[in-house]
């Protein structure tokens, strides 16, 4: 979609693409026997039954038809492999990481979303980032703030009591995901900045209104011209994508800049209001403070310059808040469908806020949180069954061998273990395929039931893949989400907190919650997708038999 103000362009663009690909396809390995869906058509390929429907829906059809490895075709015929396969994720992101490059197609869109940070940043530039960001996102520094995120969902908890106290059957209709999303970019901009956006007590807060609805709206309903050009995009140079993306004027592209620069204007802000505490020595205890003392420790070539600094602080505030919001927002549709669930959950949070009482605190600790065995469960199930990141898009950086974790037999009839793959080609790792899994998570797979974690089912002996749960949510690897423990947290916290206070139930469109995909999967209703993102549950306030 970055070129679809372009479409002048397309005759030319059709002609290079045709003679490289065809230049391509005779003078490298092929992967043509590798078994998939049968093309759509030339021009598309099989892009927009990927790219037009639910997220994950296509991933699960071909997945049943053709395996945990799958060739599908993209724009002018150019073949792409879309990976669930355990061993062949492991190998791409674990043993041969940097091997497997973000394509510069969506290196672009990662810039003009949130900057050169580590998201967007490749090779040394990636190892580099990381390596000043860690520190701040360690497993004891995660949990030091469980009181904050608590003390946001609190917040939450109470407006929402304000609202449904004031109706007059003790119910309210409730758009979950636009709360949550105010809440947790409070908690994010506490945790990491030391900062109070004060979003869930003003709505009209200039930085939660430009985050509001922004994946539907740049990614949201793609047509087939966005899609083709989007695909067709890997054949310019990065200099000349860059360009388009910086001076562009399609109405999805100026969204995306029109972001930049609020986002920006405040990561800029906190910068300025942080820099005299941060030379007393005063309050460094936060994301940042850790991230500047850390990038101070480094040498003149490793350290972060002034706008890469800029681009991790964007990152922490859209991908802290937007991924945790979702996945609490799916955790509650998932605990509406199944009110016995909902029932087992809170029976266990209020057994442990009990027991708290009973050694005279009011607060639950991370030693409390690591002590629910039911509520962890659940929180994993939902990362499983909804992962946010459905889909990571990478390319082969050299001639290579996929290992396959079981025999694949190919279209010629021939059983093999491990495929060849030319150097070049796209891959998309199918987080929500390898998430449904029925090799690794069982024959029910597709069905949402948290006691798989407590059956010790997901322990039997595998392949390790993903840094959590041995799920793909987080990635995993050298690539790994890096804040992957400060976001188990803050989701553990306002999932207690929520379903600690209310009761959750389904309303008229809840049969009609799509999977929308938008890079990241947000809810929408069936019928309703140009509201932006929506999953009215119906709150009420939870009995207590106390």
């Amino acid at each position: 979609m970055i070129l679809d103000h372009i479409s002048v362009f397309a005759p030319v663009l059709l002609a290079t693409g045709l003679v490289y690909g065809l230049y391509r396809r005779y003078t490298r390995v092929s992967v043509a026997d590798i078994p998939g869906p049968k093309s759509d058509s030339f021009l598309l390929g099989n892009l927009r039954e990927l790219y037009q429907g639910q997220a994950g829906e296509a991933d699960f059809k071909w997945q049943r038809q053709f395996g945990d490895l799958v060739r599908i075709k993209s724009a002018i015929g150019d073949d792409v492999l879309l990976v669930s396969d355990p061993k062949a994720l492991q190998y791409m992101f674990q043993t041969s990481g940097y091997n497997f490059p973000k394509q510069k197609e969506r290196r672009v869109v990662s810039r003009l979303l949130n900057g050169p940070g580590i998201v967007w940043a490749d090779g040394d530039d990636h190892k580099r980032q990381r390596k000043v960001m860690l520190p701040g996102f360690g497993g004891p520094e995660s949990k030091a703030f469980v009181s904050v995120f608590r003390g946001y969902a609190s917040q939450l908890s109470a407006k929402w009591m304000d609202i449904v106290s004031n109706t007059d059957n003790q119910s309210a209709e409730l758009n979950v995901p636009s709360w949550l999303s105010r809440a947790t970019l409070d908690a994010i901009g506490d945790a990491a900045f030391g900062y109070h956006f004060g979003s869930v007590q003003d709505g009209g807060n200039f930085l939660a209104k430009s985050y509001s609805n922004l994946m539907s709206d740049i990614f949201g309903l793609p047509s087939a011209q966005q899609i083709f050009f989007q695909s067709v995009s890997k054949y310019l140079p990065m200099r000349l994508l860059d360009y388009l993306g910086d001076h562009g004027s399609s109405p999805r592209i100026v969204r995306m800049r029109d972001m930049q620069s609020v986002a920006t204007g405040v990561a800029k802000d906190l910068v300025k209001e942080k820099a005299e505490t941060l030379l007393q020595g005063k309050n460094n205890r936060d994301v940042f403070g850790l991230l500047v003392k850390a990038n101070m420790a480094q040498d003149a070539k490793t350290k972060l310059t002034e706008e890469e600094l800029l681009a991790q602080m964007r990152t922490v505030l859209f991908a802290g808040h937007e991924t945790t919001s979702n996945t609490v927002s799916w955790a509650l549709l998932e605990l509406a469908r199944n009110p016995k669930i909902q029932d087992r959950l809170r029976a266990e949070i209020r057994a442990t806020e009990v027991s708290v009482r009973a050694r005279g605190d009011s607060e639950f600790t991370i030693a409390d949180f690591d002590a629910m065995p039911y509520t962890i469960a659940v929180m994993k199930e939902v990362l499983r069954f909804h992962p946010v990141a459905y889909h990571v898009h990478r390319y082969a950086g050299r001639d290579d061998v996929l290992p396959l974790s079981r025999p694949m037999t190919t279209v010629s009839g021939k059983i093999v273990s491990e495929v060849p793959i030319p150097k070049g080609i796209r891959i998309i790792a199918s987080i929500a395929g390898y998430n449904r899994n029925k090799d690794v998570w069982g024959e029910d797979a597709h069905t949402f039931n948290p006691d798989r974690w407590l059956t010790g089912k997901t322990e039997k002996k595998g392949t390790s893949v993903g840094v959590y749960g041995n799920l793909m949510t987080f990635l995993g690897g050298i690539r790994s989400c890096i804040g992957w423990r400060f976001a188990v947290v803050e989701i553990q916290a306002f999932l207690i907190e929520m379903v600690n206070n209310f009761e959750f139930s389904l309303t008229e469109k809840s049969n009609r919650i799509r999977r929308e995909a938008c890079l990241v999967m947000v809810p929408t209703v069936e019928g309703e997708v140009e509201k932006g993102v929506q999953m009215p549950l119906s709150v009420s306030i939870a009995t207590r038999d106390d």
